[in-house]
């Protein structure tokens, strides 16, 4: 696994940020609300041209997508790119990505769910990082502007109430943290899943089913996709809360799959698609990918470096 990322340069006042819908489509008020919100950092922003259209369930074909999306890392004044939303989508056209332009001018995409297609693709085809968060909620809000303007490092604390934090498997690591939902990244296998040697897996999970989790773990390690990682890290599988399948919960399989690597887990990171505001926004830990990553099970704790320079 190398770890000479391309970093981007962090975020200043007044540089240019622009919305772009690579997945499904959003809505006004929610648009809105974005702009609002990086305009309060004292950053200005514009919107890609198909940021708002509508192709059955994505936000244009896949060409007007695509476009959007190259003309942002084509723009040499245009610094970041935040996703919209997730939904369905990204995965048409995350190997098609100009990366000589993302190569030439690293810049950082936000975005989770959907997204982790193109943030592994990035990696994969540019090693760029980018930002498993949103602009939604008040930590996602936070976490997501110091991992965008700072150069400061970022810690996540094992959280002893959540569901995954019943999975840990003793031990430190450290390596380039890669991840992000757990359906995308095991369905990137063969096409843009980089090599896990020496790397920490990030997964987060949001559909109820023990099985499919099952499937999907069982899938990563006997593809051969996960040898020689070097640790593991679990953020929200809040959906498996309550339920339980024959005896067993999603904790069980997670630690009866995650097992069988014999390297260091660490469960109970809040970072996932079902950590929720009172308001029903998505409200959790951003995490920067592609960055070198320490998990520390002894402590509970999760240090990232920066994505930025």
């Amino acid at each position: 696994m190398k770890t000479d990322l391309l970093l981007a340069p962090k975020l200043r006042t007044g540089d240019l940020v622009r919305l772009v819908s690579p997945a499904s489509y959003p809505d006004q008020p929610h648009i809105d609300n974005y702009i609002e919100t990086l305009e309060s950092w004292g950053l200005r922003c514009d919107v890609g041209d198909s940021v708002l259209g509508k192709y059955g369930y994505m936000a244009g074909t896949d060409a007007e997508r695509l476009n959007d999306l190259n003309k942002a890392f084509r723009d040499p004044e245009v610094r970041a790119i935040i996703a919209t939303r997730g939904g369905a989508g990204a995965y048409r056209i995350s190997d098609d990505i100009d990366f000589e332009a993302v190569r030439s001018d690293p810049k950082l995409l936000v975005g989770f769910s959907d997204i982790t297609y193109l943030h592994l693709s990035l990696f994969y085809n540019a090693h760029v990082g980018g930002i498993h968060g949103c602009l939604n909620g008040d930590i996602t809000q936070d976490s997501t502007k110091q991992l965008l303007m700072t150069s400061d490092p970022i810690t996540l604390a094992s959280n002893s109430t959540a569901v995954t934090a019943a999975v840990r498997i003793e031990g430190q690591a450290t390596g380039p943290i890669v991840g992000g939902n757990h359906q995308s990244v095991t369905t990137s296998i063969g096409v843009r899943m980089p090599s896990m040697a020496g790397a920490i897996l990030f997964l987060e999970y949001h559909r109820k089913g023990l099985g499919t989790v099952d499937r999907y773990l069982t899938q990563l390690i006997r593809s051969g996709a996960l040898d020689g990682i070097a640790g593991v890290v679990l953020g929200s599988f809040e959906c498996g809360r309550g339920y339980s399948d024959r005896g067993w919960t999603i904790a069980d399989v997670l630690h009866d799959r995650l097992g069988l690597l014999n390297v260091p887990v660490l469960g109970g990171i809040e970072s996932g698609h079902d950590l929720l505001d009172q308001n029903g926004n998505s409200n959790f830990g951003a995490i920067p990918l592609g960055s070198v990553a320490t998990l520390d099970t002894y402590e509970g704790i999760l240090t990232i470096e920066p994505v930025v320079k």
